[in-house]
């Protein structure tokens, strides 16, 4: 069992930055890939990027790709999203998860989800 906790949310204006913060409990975080979804009001919700277990490959929807950057620290059982150059419609709440077994892109491979972060960006 793992559980994920995302911190690091708020308002910021259109190009700031934001960090966000999962940290997670357990002694077994680095056998864990790791994702980055967000759901937007009325909207479903979306894979962000991933990164593997080691920390060596990472992948981003193309939505972010070049502004967001995930990385992970597995001694302090954390994972990071770096977003920069924010925009309007990157408003949503973001969940971090973690897989067990896979290193994918659809939601339904993850087994464990943090309860999210509101990112809201002004225009």
């Amino acid at each position: 069992q793992v559980q994920l906790v995302e911190s690091g949310g708020g308002l910021v204006q259109a190009g700031g930055s934001l960090r966000l913060s999962c940290a997670a409990s357990g002694r077994t975080f680095s056998s864990y890939a790791m994702g980055w979804f967000r759901q937007a009001p009325g909207k479903e919700r979306e894979f962000v990027g991933r990164i593997s277990r080691s920390g060596a490959i990472t992948s981003y929807a193309d939505s972010v790709k070049g502004r967001f950057t995930i990385s992970r620290d597995n001694a302090k059982s954390t994972v990071y999203l770096q977003m920069n150059s924010l925009k309007f419609e990157d408003t949503a709440v973001y969940y971090c998860a973690a897989d067990r077994v896979n290193f994918g892109e659809l939601q339904k491979m993850y087994d464990y989800w943090g309860q999210g972060t509101q990112v809201t960006v002004s225009p």
